[in-house]
């Protein structure tokens, strides 16, 4: 008998396998077992663009993927400038639309510049890596994004992880600090229970410090505050000297890239010394363009934020979930074959959501994880909620 260890942390033994002479991948096949007896193995499936049913899975929050406007001005930017950037951003891939963008969104969220990543996971690797380093300490919030995780990996500074939302464990480990940088980094609003992050009281700690607060608003930017302008916004620290906003446009936005927003002085930097930034294509001018007009969108109805909290506490309060402060519903079924088997039952009744299981989430918490949309029906609500409650019954 042999054994792989699996990602979260539970041991299964499967049958030794016959050597194969030169397989130099053999071990994928024991890893993959164990995958599967743990109930972790992850399949991918194809979707139509007609397909029939309720969108519950998608990070679509305000449902402006499709939308006319968004649709026509990407399609536009196609036929104006090609399919592609056809450069990094440094050589061709800066467009009038790339730097349109930057301006408006700064404006939107309150910042004094922005700069457009080919995604969010990028930005936060560009970001971190850019501003740590050797000699820096980096303390980072453990229910962090993985883009942040992989960013502290990259980064080369001394790491100290905290448990989620901990900010005494935040002070604590700047005031034992040597180094002569430190970032402080979070999600606003975690991406597996869309839960608030203490966004005001790390920000006090990080400035008592002297370190800079790196504040994630994947899940924040169109749901929280005044028009959709983020949690940061909200809590009235948009524009801080000593903080900076990443945020990605495939969410609320419904289009592709990310973005880091704060002092013109963090954008001069990234442009020369983050990696990410000067070493990959630049996102493409139909995804900018989409972006953009879905952010005139946001800014002409500024009661969608609201509309996605009014919908999220309806589907909460059906399928008997804790009351959200996102467009997050998460329903913790702790087993991940019942959370599969739920996410499949739903799925065979047409409303499509979401299931994470470790190690996205904790042992012992796989869950639902139901993302609601501002243009869902009164119709679809109720009708979502008959499935999903049949589902986990």
């Amino acid at each position: 008998m042999n054994s792989v260890q699996v990602p979260a942390g539970r041991s299964v033994h499967v049958p030794a396998r016959p050597r194969v002479e030169n397989d130099a991948l053999g071990w994928l096949d024991g890893y993959a077992a164990d995958r599967e007896a743990a109930g972790l193995r992850r399949t991918l499936a194809a979707r139509r663009a007609d397909a029939p049913g309720i969108d519950l899975a998608s990070n679509d929050y305000l449902g402006l993927s499709r939308h006319p406007r968004v649709v026509e001005e990407a399609a536009e930017a196609v036929r104006v400038w090609g399919a592609g950037a056809t450069g990094s951003r440094l050589v061709t891939g800066t467009t009038e639309l790339h730097e349109a963008f930057e301006r408006d969104l700064a404006g939107f969220l309150g910042a004094e510049a922005a700069l457009c990543f080919s995604s969010g996971y990028l930005a936060n690797l560009g970001v971190v890596t850019a501003l740590a380093g050797r000699g820096a300490l980096v303390v980072s919030d453990g229910g962090s994004h993985a883009s942040l995780v992989d960013a502290c990996r990259l980064s080369r500074a001394r790491i100290v992880v905290v448990p989620r939302g901990d900010v005494g464990a935040v002070r604590a480990a700047l005031a034992d600090r040597t180094e002569a940088r430190a970032l402080v980094l979070t999600d606003s609003v975690y991406s597996a229970d869309g839960a608030l992050a203490p966004v005001a009281a790390l920000h006090a700690a990080a400035r008592e410090a002297g370190a800079v607060l790196v504040v994630d608003e994947a899940h924040g930017l169109g749901v929280r505050g005044a028009g959709g302008r983020g949690l940061v916004h909200e809590l009235g620290l948009a524009g801080a000297p000593d903080l900076v906003v990443t945020a990605t446009m495939s969410k609320a936005l419904g289009a592709q890239g990310g973005v880091v927003l704060g002092p013109e002085r963090v954008r001069a930097h990234l442009i020369d010394a983050a990696r990410p930034f000067i070493f990959d294509t630049g996102l493409a001018p139909a995804a900018v363009a989409a972006a953009g007009a879905a952010l005139a969108e946001l800014r002409d109805r500024p009661g969608l934020a609201a509309a996605v909290l009014d919908r999220a506490r309806a589907v909460a309060a059906g399928v008997g979930a804790p009351r959200p402060t996102s467009a997050v519903v998460s329903l913790v079924l702790g087993d991940p074959d019942r959370a599969v088997a739920a996410r499949d039952a739903c799925a065979a009744e047409g409303v499509h959501v979401g299931c994470f299981r470790p190690p996205s989430v904790p042992e012992g918490t796989s869950r639902l994880r139901i993302t609601v949309r501002a243009d869902l029906t009164d119709g679809e609500v109720a009708r979502a909620v008959e499935v999903i409650r049949r589902a986990v019954a």
